[in-house]
């Protein structure tokens, strides 16, 4: 079989989140946070990247570490974690990472400066260059220093940051005194710097430094508007992770939503006003897509961070996915976008086939996990906690990942297989279940299969024979019955 790439991309135990991908020569580079696989909490490890050609997107190389949090002197205890980073080529040919250290579970990650290293080629070791700073060499921590994303916009080096929380008087907020301390406290500002009288530290902003990649040369200033109401963000708006991106003439602004499971984007011909919301790009868990609610999503749902690229041509989104019923263990996907001559992008349906340009041969064996839909029907949200609850989910053990808690109800589903001559499905399973595993090429369609399950506690090979036509279809398998199993692989026969 040629080769494939199926979603997640990298290999299965890394866990690379808030991806920015960026072409450098002949290849694109994912730049990341990096959570430990079942970690507990946020972007424990250091940075590493993985790169691939720009002609071949089925072969992802590990770079290896770039970047140790240690070699940041304000490295403490207490802020030991680098949350999403970017990078940025400079006009002198070098590369610079942007990134800001944080606490277990984001504590103290908004008080800080944005700090910088930097290297000479984008896969290499970075060494730790400074913090962005004021002229006159203070660090600059005007408005929220969160999430950088960065541009090199024909030689000016426009950096993007910030965080909102809700704030608007019609939301309660002005009257909710103990939220205003909450929010004082979390992000080290005053009341009135949160409440903006006349300016709130809240919003996305842009800030420009000068040819050392440190120094503002420009004020920062917000880009959108930070009280939404009457806006066309009022419905989506703003919440954390700043990517610009320029296409032509026009300035891509993405950026992960309140609403949280999403990536939007909102245009403009400049790159620090005017912009407008344009729509959704991606949902972790297709809320959104065809008018499906929240209540409704295909997957557990939680933090969105990532932005778009150009490979070889074509447009790709970048964003991640949850495992490990948190927020802690994410995952990195991708999927081709199409910009329309309007400017515009579609909201994309997530799959399991993302980057590998072609529905993925229903033939061979794939890991479970690559599911793009894990549902039982009622899928939580991630807030910054490890569930407890039972629900299905990737997990691993050891050097095995599955998927686990498949109890009654459970949809699970991959996006999409090129069926030709499939007579048998094999999957590997194990657990308490007794039931039935039924197979679908339509998420309420008729069965095209199914096998009965007794409970066993090793892995176990079962057959369910297939009548399925030739051609390109999703592949779903719900699980009726009592107990609970662990799925490892299909296999197509």
């Amino acid at each position: 079989m040629k080769k494939q790439v199926y979603n997640p991309f990298l290999p299965l135990h890394e866990c690379i989140p808030d991806g920015e991908p960026h072409v450098f020569g002949d290849r694109v580079y994912l730049f990341g946070s990096h959570d430990k696989e079942g970690g507990e909490t946020f972007c424990m490890l250091d940075y590493v990247t993985y790169s691939a050609p720009v002609d071949d997107l089925t072969d992802w190389r590990y770079e290896g570490v770039i970047y140790s949090a240690k070699q940041d002197p304000l490295y403490s205890e207490e802020r030991p974690y680098m949350y999403a980073p970017d990078v940025v080529r400079g006009n002198d040919g070098r590369y610079y990472l942007y990134y800001c250290l944080s606490g277990n579970f984001g504590v103290g990650g908004y008080h800080g400066p944005i700090s910088v290293a930097v290297c000479d080629t984008p896969g290499g070791r970075y060494e730790y260059l400074g913090y962005v700073r004021w002229q006159d060499g203070t660090p600059m921590k005007k408005y929220v220093c969160f999430d950088p994303g960065v541009l090199n916009d024909n030689g000016v080096i426009r950096i993007y940051y910030g965080t909102q929380y809700p704030f608007e008087e019609e939301e309660g907020f002005c009257e909710n005194e103990e939220k205003i301390r909450c929010e004082m406290d979390m992000f080290g500002k005053s009341r009135e710097e949160i409440l903006g009288t006349p300016d709130s530290v809240m919003g996305a902003v842009m800030a420009v430094v000068g040819e050392d990649m440190l120094t503002v040369t420009e004020e920062p200033c917000h880009i959108i508007p930070y009280r939404v109401k009457g806006t066309s963000f009022e419905e989506h708006p703003f919440f954390e992770a700043s990517s610009m991106r320029k296409v032509g003439d026009t300035y891509y602004f993405i950026y992960s939503s309140q609403q949280n499971h999403e990536l939007c984007y909102a245009t403009s011909k400049y790159p620090d006003r005017d912009f407008v919301f344009r729509g959704t790009i991606v949902s972790n868990g297709d809320v959104g897509l065809n008018g499906r609610t929240e209540a409704d999503r295909l997957n557990m749902t939680g933090t969105t961070h990532g932005s778009i690229e150009q490979i070889n041509g074509q447009w790709y989104v970048f964003y991640h996915r949850l495992t490990h019923k948190s927020d802690y263990s994410r995952q990195a996907c991708a999927e081709r976008i199409t910009i329309a001559e309007d400017g515009s992008i579609a909201q994309t349906e997530i799959t399991s086939c993302g980057l590998n340009g072609a529905p993925l041969a229903a033939e061979g064996s794939y890991p479970a996990v690559i599911a793009c839909n894990i549902t039982n029907g009622h899928m939580p949200h991630g807030s910054n906690s490890i569930y407890q609850t039972s629900f299905p989910n990737v997990t691993h053990a050891g050097d095995e990942r599955f998927i686990t808690e498949i109890a009654d109800g459970t949809l699970l589903g991959w996006k999409y297989f090129t069926f030709a001559g499939v007579s048998e499905l094999h999957v590997r399973l194990r657990g308490s279940a007794e039931g039935v595993l039924s197979a679908y090429t339509q998420m309420e369609g008729d069965v095209i299969g199914s096998v009965q399950v007794t409970p066993c506690e090793q892995w176990t090979e079962l057959t369910i024979p297939l009548s399925v036509k030739d051609g390109v279809h999703p592949l779903y398998l719900r699980y009726a019955g009592e107990g609970m199993l662990d799925l490892l692989e299909i296999t197509f026969a």
